[in-house]
């Protein structure tokens, strides 16, 4: 929590100018996005991060596609991991940790294995092993089994480790991975009626 308090304070100038940017870039949609996400032992917690998109509609009420509404704010803020600065302040309340598991949705949890499940026996992280270390076209299969393995050898030089690497990734301009292209639940699914 020091880490993440200090953190902060060093970080407050990047994230005072960045919150007044998006504010203006968001057209009124406000500076920060805050989500459900599964915490230490499944317990949910609201996540936030910078908002980097809109919240124009087409004449349906239906939100436009994500890249009709990522400004150009955004893209920087997300390029250059920005947006997950915010999320300091989730390690300062003792939600997150700056290294684990990274935390995904809620409605992913029914699709896990029971071996699974296991990545949430220790706070998520703002960077983990399976976003330094997992190839972006690892299947979730392969992302869940990391976060699992990282769950089994947690250590402080496997922490120094995906620290450093996130920290090349980013002076780098590398995406550090949060997600993949396709939902978990969706993948799961085309998996069983594969096997069907």
């Amino acid at each position: 929590m020091a880490t993440a308090a200090g953190g902060l304070i060093v970080f407050s100038p990047v994230l005072v100018v960045v919150t007044i940017w998006l504010h203006y870039a968001n057209k009124g949609a406000g500076a920060f996005f805050y989500q459900d996400r599964p915490g230490y032992k499944g317990n949910i917690f609201k996540i936030v991060k910078f908002k980097t998109m809109t919240d124009e509609r087409n004449s349906d009420g239906e939100l436009l596609p994500d890249a009709d509404r990522l400004t150009k704010v955004g893209k920087f803020v997300r390029s250059t991991s920005i947006d997950e600065l915010p999320q300091l302040w989730n390690v300062l309340k003792g939600d997150m940790s700056l290294i684990g598991p990274r935390p995904l949705l809620p409605r992913y949890i029914p699709y896990y294995t029971e071996v699974e499940l296991h990545r949430h026996d220790v706070k998520p992280g703002i960077t983990g092993w399976a976003q330094c270390h997992g190839r972006n076209t690892a299947s979730w299969d392969e992302k869940l089994a990391m976060d699992v393995w990282y769950v089994n050898n947690i250590s402080f030089k496997t922490d120094l480790n995906i620290l450093v690497t996130t920290v090349l990734k980013v002076i780098k301009r590398e995406s550090v991975e949060v997600a993949g292209v396709e939902a978990l639940d969706a993948y799961r699914i085309r998996k069983q009626n594969i096997k069907q």
